[in-house]
């Protein structure tokens, strides 16, 4: 019986041969007939004339867990929207630092601020999903729009420009939650993972296929969120209250996306590795639960970029040709320039384009650190 491999240098070198040449025309396909989508996405003209203004009344619900100093510098900012009608609501989640008092505070200076206190978490419901359905179930109108109490907008008409996007036909509107920029590498890996992470959630969005949102800025309709029994499905995962919600949620045609800088929710990084590593954990464990499609798509996408980065490195090290190798790399790398150079035009993040490649060489690092906690289902609490 004869072999096609007559040695194990050979199996090796043609197993990552294949994976090498599968995952460059694999990660083509993504940035070229998906992620284009984002890079050339034009914002409807009707949201960029200065039109008159129409405004339904919005309720703005804010989950807050010893938050003290985070909502004595963000409410105000909230607080004071170009906007007729709206409220603030600011649920607190026993609370054990001087949130209550910082919101007597704020309620003393405006009366469309409302404070609510959680109370004890039923058995089985975990995390941020209870403070967050007391607040939904709490709203007056049926037009909510969310963030977190660390969020502060880019512009006094982040509400006007979100609740726009909701109108008979389109429930949920997806919006944009940077983070602040800081000058040392742990900032930079922050800011280009959340900007990488934007572009998948944006992109499957314009292609029909919602996946997720991010509760920094997420605008739904309160009627949505009872027609799909709220976080019932998912109540025993700490995360998800934003990305599971809009999972199970999001059809073809109930979502928009809303990408005017105005918009734009912006929000401190974390400082430390451990503190980014606890972050990555508690969001990451919601993905088995999404739907097998996305699941599939974004496993795809993941297995690509890996396997691009150790494909090619190992075929060096089998001392395959470096000119086959390099000129795939320098292809891949030429593509990605060309898309962030519009992406970060957009995201008005021009400054991270000469990181890219190293940033996204980091990315394999991140999937050995991350793609663990897939399978081993570790519980991280919300705060």
């Amino acid at each position: 019986m004869s072999f096609p491999f007559p040695d194990f240098h050979s199996f090796l070198l043609y197993t990552f041969l294949f994976l090498f040449i599968f995952a460059a025309v694999v990660q083509f396909c993504y940035w070229v007939f998906l992620f284009s989508r984002l890079a050339f996405y034009k914002t409807p003209t009707k949201y960029l004339q200065k039109i008159e203004r129409e405004e339904q009344p919005v309720s703005i619900i804010i989950c807050a867990r010893n938050e003290a100093e985070n909502l004595e510098k963000n409410l105000p900012r909230i607080l004071n929207q170009n906007y007729r009608l709206f409220e603030v609501i600011v649920v607190n989640d026993n609370s054990t630092d001087n949130t209550e008092h910082v919101l007597l505070k704020y309620i003393k200076k405006y009366n469309n601020l409302r404070a609510i206190n959680a109370g004890i978490k039923p058995s089985g419901m975990v995390g941020k999903k209870f403070p967050l359905k007391i607040g939904i179930e709490s709203s007056k109108f049926d037009t909510l729009l969310l963030t977190d109490a660390d969020c502060s907008p880019a512009s006094l008409d982040w509400l006007f420009c979100m609740q726009r996007r909701i109108t008979d036909t389109t429930e949920i509107a997806l919006g944009y939650g940077p983070y602040a920029a800081q000058p040392n590498l742990l900032n930079r890996f922050v800011r280009f993972e959340t900007i990488y992470t934007a572009i998948q959630y944006f992109s499957f969005a314009l292609a029909g296929e919602s996946y997720m949102g991010v509760g920094r800025n997420l605008a739904y309709r309160k009627k949505l969120f009872s027609k799909t029994d709220g976080f019932e499905k998912h109540k025993h995962i700490a995360s998800g209250d934003d990305d599971l919600f809009i999972n199970e949620a999001a059809t073809r045609e109930n979502v928009d996306i809303v990408l005017e800088k105005e918009t734009f929710v912006f929000s401190e990084a974390k400082t430390t590795w451990r503190d980014y590593y606890r972050q990555k954990t508690r969001h990451l464990s919601t993905a088995r639960s999404y739907r097998l499609r996305h699941q599939i798509l974004l496993g795809l996408l993941s297995f690509s970029h890996f396997f691009f980065y150790i494909g090619g490195i190992m075929l060096i090290i089998l001392k395959f040709s470096i000119i086959f190798v390099g000129t795939v790399f320098v292809g891949r790398l030429l593509l990605l320039q060309f898309f962030y150079a519009h992406i970060l035009k957009r995201f008005h993040n021009q400054t991270l384009l000469a990181w890219v490649p190293i940033l996204d060489a980091m990315y394999i690092l991140y999937y050995v650190t991350f793609t663990p906690n897939l399978f081993t289902g570790k519980k991280i609490t919300w705060k």
